[in-house]
């Protein structure tokens, strides 16, 4: 190796550390390499030696002292004068590498939550690094916290016992369950060895998706392709990796971009409470939409087997009747697995559909391939927290019903015991189960909630009759129609002493308005999203909408339906918040002082009880088999749940 040679490689070098210098300082960032001893917690580690490995070059991203940092850029590229004593020892490990030994001797690196910081070895790497090494043999010393108390700590945590099996560096996710998500995605159960022909598979394919993820733009947004990977192997197998070309997998990538951006962000769901304004339609309105929308339904069940099915089919013929000439509607039935699902999507957008809402979060998946496929199309699915940007989620706040409900059980509870058969462990649910438990405090301070579950073994009716109890809530009734409430088997209901059940009242989903809403406001040109800044939009709306209503019965006593009337037109009017008051926990710990309710964000993930409550929220494990696929999508705690294999690496 000529020494000109060895000098040209090192004013290759320093022009990239230049530029990445001039680059970060013009952005307001750090142009040096991070420095851990000044970010490490005092006091809060201990340290674990690691075996000599090969690392990740992009994992390093610092050093452990601050000594000498000012040599290098933060991408570890020269700083230094040609000239300079410095130089000379970066052009002699160069020569040495490009000679038939190489460079052997590994470096010395800590690790800190899954990133690497250089003790020895700066100038040895930054060789590397400049002649494209995307690993280097290093020994590790990882630091490691006391105590694993944050998403990014549980997180992290969770990567410990993914390294133990894989050892693998190259995934460092961000929220607790993405490796679950990871290994199922791969067709491998946690615990379960990697034979070291699976560790280079998959670290290989995940540079090969991570030189796509790069070419468009990266982590400009806050994105990781780690993240990347896991929205990218909703619609593809991890094999397809080895099977693409470069262009075909930047093609498949770039479609899910904004739907990357906004999941990148530290709280990728917004959640809106108000239905989106309907007014006049706005020049670009018209231009966009036309007078006329083409809407599809797509149900994974009929009207027929289905009461879901029915009240969304009912909202279906109340969005025909109201709005008329302004929209042609189809439905489509039977999306009961992944290939009809795509296969009906497919259909409705051959058939014209502008606006597609599927009914419900299993298909979800599905839905979001076709909004990648047909992205000109407005696609909705009928679920809660989806961080997507090109499908966006809608539900309906029911726990207001369930408070006025609550509050009449409350009142008719002559022996204080009021029952509640609650449906599945998923979002939102608990916050139906307390404001019916606080509706009822409300009317009757001895009032106590006992809690039984639809999707547990047995009948949970039953079980509170034996209990003694006599007011009892059930599932709510999917459309407005008393007939409903005379089954027995729906809404809140009296056991008389016969056996005879009595209906009394129950919330009721009203779905038409919220179609009607939806298809107003995207008539109206007012489809609300931010230029350039893509956002996972959720609808989840309430009484002030018109999407949720209270049906109450004749039975139910006049003063008792004058006070329900009166909880309802406050609770439309925004004057009143079930919530809004001094709210215990079952642990007696006071969850909210009263001096304001909880931000919808906190009553989606509610995840305890209040503490006139007895029962508890079960487990998966403990829901029944044709339960779980719901509560897979939409359960409380996805992140703990074990996920079902998809396919070998």
């Amino acid at each position: 190796m000529y020494l000109e040679n060895v000098k040209d490689e090192y004013l290759a070098a320093l022009r990239l550390g230049q530029k990445e210098f001039r680059e970060l300082t013009a952005a307001g960032l750090d142009p040096y390499p991070k420095v851990l001893d000044a970010i490490l917690p005092e006091g809060q580690l201990t340290v674990q030696d690691l075996p000599a490995q090969d690392i990740p070059v992009d994992r390093i991203v610092g050093v452990k002292t601050a000594g000498r940092i000012s040599a290098f850029s933060a991408g570890f590229y020269p700083l230094l004068d040609p000239d300079s004593e410095f130089a000379g020892k970066w052009m002699s490990l160069c020569k040495a590498q490009m000679s038939d030994e190489g460079i052997r001797d590994p470096i010395l690196c800590y690790e800190y939550l899954g990133d690497f910081y250089v003790q020895e070895g700066n100038k040895r790497l930054s060789v590397l690094k400049s002649s494209g090494a995307v690993k280097i043999s290093s020994t590790v010393r990882r630091m490691l916290p006391r105590s694993f108390d944050t998403p990014q700590l549980k997180a992290y945590q969770e990567f410990l016992e993914f390294y133990k099996d894989s050892k693998l560096y190259d995934f460092q996710f961000r929220r607790p369950g993405d490796y679950a998500k990871l290994l199922s995605f791969l067709g491998k159960a946690p615990g379960e060895p990697w034979l070291p022909e699976e560790r280079r598979n998959v670290s290989a394919y995940f540079h090969y998706f991570r030189e796509a993820f790069d070419a468009l733009g990266g982590g400009k947004n806050g994105a990781k392709p780690e993240e990347a990977l896991l929205l990218w192997l909703q619609l593809y197998p991890f094999k397809d990796l080895g099977q693409m070309t470069g262009k075909e997998l930047k093609k498949t990538l770039s479609g899910l971009w904004p739907d990357v951006v906004a999941g990148a962000e530290e709280n990728p769901v917004k959640v809106r409470t108000d239905a989106p304004a309907g007014g006049s339609k706005s020049l670009l309105g018209k231009l966009i939409t036309g007078e006329h929308l083409n809407v599809a339904f797509v149900h994974q069940r009929d009207p027929v087997t289905s009461t879901w099915t029915r009240g969304h089919d009912r909202g279906r013929a109340y969005l025909e009747e109201t709005l008329k000439e302004k929209v042609t509607v189809r439905s489509y039935f039977y999306a009961d697995s992944p290939e009809q699902a795509e296969a009906l999507l497919d259909q409705a957008a051959g058939d014209g559909a502008e606006v597609v809402f599927t009914t419900t979060p299993q298909l979800l998946r599905p839905t979001l391939k076709a909004a990648v496929k047909y992205p000109k199309i407005h696609f909705l699915n009928c679920s809660a927290d989806s961080p997507l940007s090109s499908v966006r989620s809608y539900y309906c706040r029911i726990f207001e019903g369930k408070f006025i409900t609550g509050a009449i059980a409350g009142a008719l509870a002559g022996n204080d015991l009021v029952g509640y058969v609650g449906s599945y462990p998923i979002l939102g649910v608990p916050a139906s189960i307390n404001a019916f438990a606080l509706g009822a405090q409300m009317t009757n301070p001895r009032a106590k909630i006992i809690l039984e579950w639809s999707c547990l073994p047995g009948d949970a009716t039953a079980r509170l009759l034996e209990r003694g109890v006599r007011v009892i809530s059930n599932r709510d009734i999917p459309v407005k129609d008393q007939q409903y409430l005379e089954y027995g088997q729906y809404g809140t209901f009296m056991a008389e002493a016969g056996g005879t059940l009595v209906p009394l009242a129950s919330p009721c989903w009203l779905w038409g308005k919220l179609y009607e809403n939806v298809v107003r406001s995207i008539l109206a040109g007012t489809w609300p999203q931010k230029k350039g800044a893509p956002e996972a939009l959720n609808y989840w709306w309430g009484m002030d909408s018109g999407v949720i209503d209270v049906e109450l019965t004749d039975r139910v006593p006049e003063s008792l339906r004058a006070l329900a009337r009166l909880l309802a037109r406050d609770m439309r009017d925004g004057r009143l918040d079930p919530f809004c008051r001094q709210v215990k926990a079952q642990d007696g710990t006071v969850k909210n002082t009263g001096e304001t309710g909880f931000l919808p964000e906190e009553l989606l993930h509610m995840d305890w009880l209040c503490e006139n409550v007895e029962g508890c929220i079960p487990e998966f494990d403990q829901v029944l088999p044709v339960s779980q696929a719901l509560v897979r999508e939409l359960g409380l705690h996805r992140e703990q749940i074990p996920l079902k294999k998809e396919g070998p690496a």
